[in-house]
């Protein structure tokens, strides 16, 4: 859901947008919760259909193209800092036949000056806000931009998703969350808006909230082949990524087992387990500009 985008972005986040290997995760997300982000887009609370619509942080284009998918009339303008970024956009968006609706803004939002990005019936946000060095001065721009009764989705994650059930590995369990408890303080450090109270930042930037929504994941694996691998190489790439944040404050033993689980040719690997889950949570927040 963007997953998931980061403009002004921080390096050591999993759900960073600065490289291939954090590409592979956001496509991941993209596939494997493509329903998620549909429910998402069918569920804003908009009073009429909009034609202008602005995806700050758009990444891969999970949101980008869901929204289109939504909006069948509507030009979406996808904005991120990532220059990588933008040609595969594009590349996407012409495969999908979408290349006249989608006009891409290479852009640090964290700037003064925002490039001209029209006059918005809607902005998308999902996973960016948090990543914002002032994140209230962001929303008054946002809040600026904005169409008079437009409105303003902020999609942010509650955590990182977890896969693995809570007896595994078997030598180890409750690695998984050692794992992230271990990523989510060093995360604290450097990411300090995550888990912010988006509500009251909101309405304090001149927005009225009008709905509040948490989507709740637990996606259970074993239904379908392709899914399932899906679900794996999710897993896998983001417990990858994870491990080269948390590795050195991780219990030797700790790291090890997660080595195992990582390594493609371990009978144990995350790429061979049959008992995979996705349970994430995701919170909704829609405003409109007061």
């Amino acid at each position: 859901m963007h997953q998931h985008t980061h403009p002004g972005h921080d390096h050591d986040d999993p759900h960073d947008h600065g490289d291939d290997g954090q590409a592979e995760i956001l496509d991941l997300d993209a596939e494997v919760l493509a329903e998620h982000i549909a429910s998402i887009t069918a569920w804003l609370p908009l009073t009429s259909e909009p034609r202008r619509i602005v995806d700050l942080g758009y990444g891969t284009g999970a949101g980008t193209f869901a929204l289109l998918e939504r909006f069948p009339y509507a030009h979406v303008t996808a904005v991120d800092a990532a220059v990588g970024y933008l040609k595969a956009l594009r590349e996407k968006a012409c495969a999908r036949g979408v290349e006249e609706r989608v006009w891409t803004v290479q852009a640090d939002l964290d700037a003064d000056r925002w490039p001209d990005l029209g006059t918005p019936d809607l902005v998308w946000a999902s996973a960016s806000m948090h990543h914002m060095a002032d994140p209230g001065r962001t929303l008054r721009k946002v809040r600026e931009l904005l169409a008079p009764g437009g409105l303003f989705a902020v999609v942010e994650l509650a955590g990182f998703p977890r896969f693995l059930p809570a007896h595994a590995p078997e030598n180890r369990p409750g690695l998984e969350e050692r794992v992230h408890a271990a990523a989510d303080a060093l995360y604290a450090e450097h990411v300090p808006h995550r888990g912010a109270d988006w509500g009251r930042l909101l309405v304090a930037a001149g927005f009225t909230v009008e709905d509040q929504r948490t989507i709740t994941v637990d996606m259970d694996g074993n239904t379908d082949g392709d899914r399932d691998e899906a679900i794996a190489r999710y897993a896998h790439v983001t417990l990858q990524r994870i491990r080269g944040v948390a590795a050195g404050t991780l219990s030797p033993e700790d790291l090890a087992a997660l080595d195992e689980i990582l390594d493609p040719d371990n009978p144990t690997s995350l790429l061979r387990r049959e008992d995979l889950v996705v349970r994430t949570e995701r919170t909704i927040w829609a405003a409109r500009r007061a």
